[in-house]
C-alpha cells in the first residue's frame, strides 16, 4: 500500500500559516516580557522587605555557603560574607544558657546583643534560610519580670525570716552571757562555746542561703564536663554515705557533653540534692545520682530509698523557709530551683510515702549557630 502526498500549499496557504505564526509569536513575547516584569517586580519588592526587616537573614545553599545576607545580618555579622561558609561565620556567635539564643558583639560597633537564631530548609532542597532576631530587650525584661517576683516572695516572707534569724540569735546571745560567769566551770565553758559557734553557723548558713535566694541569676558560666562535675560530687558525698552505712551509686551517660553554666551554683544545687538525700534515707539504704542527656537537656537524677515524702508536703517543698528539718534553713530546695530555671531547666520530683523521693533536675544544652546548621544539614 503506497501513501499519497500531500498536496503543496498554494501562496495564500504559506502567507496564513506565517501570519499565524507571527501573532504567536508575538503573544509569546508579550507574555514573556510580561512574566520579566513580574521577577523584576517581584526582586524588587523583595529587596525592599529584606533591607526593612529588623530581623537578619541570611540565605544558604545546599552545601552551606552564604548566598544572600540583608542588612540587619551584616550588621551583626559584617559584610562581605557571600560565599563565605556559614559554619566558619557562625563562630562569631557565643552560646549561652538557652537554646537556639547567641551573644554576640555586633560588627559595627555597639554592645553584645542576645541573638535567637533559627534555621529553615527551603522546599526546593536548594538550600536553607538562617533567621536571626534580637532578643536582648525581651531577655533583659525576663530577668526584670523574674528578679520583682523574687523581691515579691522577699516582701512576703520577711515576718519568717526574722523568726528564722531571731531564734538562733538569740541562742548565740544566751550561750555567749554565761560565758561571762566567772563561776562557770571550764568544762562547761568549753562546751557552751561550741553551742554557740554552732548557732553562729547556723545563722551563717540561714543568711548565706538567703543572699543566694535573693541574688537569683547565676554568674561566672563557663563550659562545664558534665560527667567530670558527677565524679567529683560522687566523691566528695561517697565518704559520708559510706559513714552512715548508706550505698552510694551514680552513672553519667553524658560522655563528652558540657554545659555552659555557673559551675558552683550548679554544683552547689545539686549537693543539696545529695544531702537531703542522705540526711532521709536509714542505714542500709540506698541513694543514686546519675545524669543523662534528654531532649536537649542535661537531666541530673537523685534517687534515695528513705521513707519518702507526704503527698500534703512535696507542693510545698519549694517554698522559701519551708524545711522538714529541726537544722534546715528552708532555702535550700527554692534556690536549687532558682539555678534550674536561670539554667534554662527546671526541678520536679516523684516520692511515695514508705518508698523514697527521686528528684530530677534539669539545665538546657547550649548550642551555636554552627552546631544548629550542621544538624539541620
Amino acid at each position: 500500500m503506497t501513501e499519497t502526498a500531500s498536496p503543496p500549499l498554494d501562496a495564500a496557504q504559506l502567507a496564513a500559516a506565517f501570519e499565524q505564526f507571527n501573532r504567536v509569536s508575538a503573544e509569546l513575547t508579550e507574555a514573556y516580557s510580561g512574566l520579566q516584569g513580574q521577577v523584576t517586580q517581584l526582586n524588587e519588592r523583595l529587596s525592599v522587605l529584606m533591607t526593612a526587616l529588623p530581623a537578619g537573614v541570611v540565605v544558604l545553599d545546599r552545601d552551606g555557603g552564604v548566598v544572600q545576607v540583608n542588612r540587619a545580618a551584616e550588621a551583626w555579622l559584617g559584610e562581605g560574607l557571600e560565599g563565605q561558609s556559614w559554619l566558619m561565620t557562625s563562630t562569631a556567635f557565643t552560646a549561652t544558657e538557652t537554646p537556639g539564643e547567641m551573644e554576640i558583639t555586633p560588627a559595627i560597633g555597639g554592645e553584645p546583643r542576645r541573638v535567637s537564631v533559627s534555621s529553615t530548609a527551603l522546599d526546593s532542597g536548594d538550600g536553607s534560610i538562617v533567621l536571626m532576631h534580637d532578643v536582648t530587650d525581651t531577655h533583659r525584661m525576663q530577668r526584670e519580670a523574674e528578679r520583682n517576683s523574687r523581691l515579691a516572695a522577699m516582701g512576703e516572707m520577711v515576718a519568717g525570716l526574722a523568726h528564722q534569724l531571731r531564734t538562733p540569735l538569740s541562742a548565740a546571745m544566751l550561750y555567749t552571757s554565761n560565758l561571762g560567769k566567772p563561776q562557770l566551770p571550764e568544762s562547761e565553758r568549753s562546751r557552751v562555746a561550741d553551742r554557740a559557734v554552732e548557732r553562729l553557723r547556723h545563722l551563717e548558713r540561714l543568711i548565706r542561703d538567703m543572699l543566694l535566694f535573693a541574688r537569683g541569676d547565676c554568674l561566672g558560666r563557663e563550659p562545664v564536663p558534665v560527667c567530670q562535675m558527677v565524679d567529683e560530687l560522687a566523691h566528695t558525698l561517697e565518704p559520708i554515705a559510706r559513714e552512715r552505712g548508706i550505698a552510694f551509686e551514680y552513672a553519667c551517660d553524658c560522655g563528652q557533653t558540657e554545659v555552659v553554666a555557673d559551675r558552683k551554683a550548679l554544683v552547689g544545687a545539686l549537693t543539696n540534692l545529695l544531702e537531703n538525700a542522705l540526711q532521709f534515707t536509714p542505714a542500709e539504704g540506698r541513694v543514686r545520682l546519675h545524669a543523662a542527656i534528654e531532649d536537649r537537656h542535661v537531666c541530673f537524677t537523685v534517687a534515695d530509698t528513705g521513707k519518702g515524702i507526704p503527698a500534703d508536703q512535696q507542693d510545698r517543698l519549694f517554698e522559701p523557709f519551708f524545711t522538714t528539718r529541726a537544722e534546715g534553713t528552708g532555702l535550700g530546695l527554692a534556690i536549687a530551683r532558682g539555678v534550674a530555671r536561670a539554667h534554662g531547666g527546671e526541678i520536679d520530683l516523684t516520692s511515695l510515702e514508705g518508698e523514697g523521693t527521686t528528684f530530677r533536675l534539669s539545665v538546657a544544652m547550649a548550642t551555636s549557630g554552627a552546631e544548629d546548621e550542621h544538624d539541620h544539614e
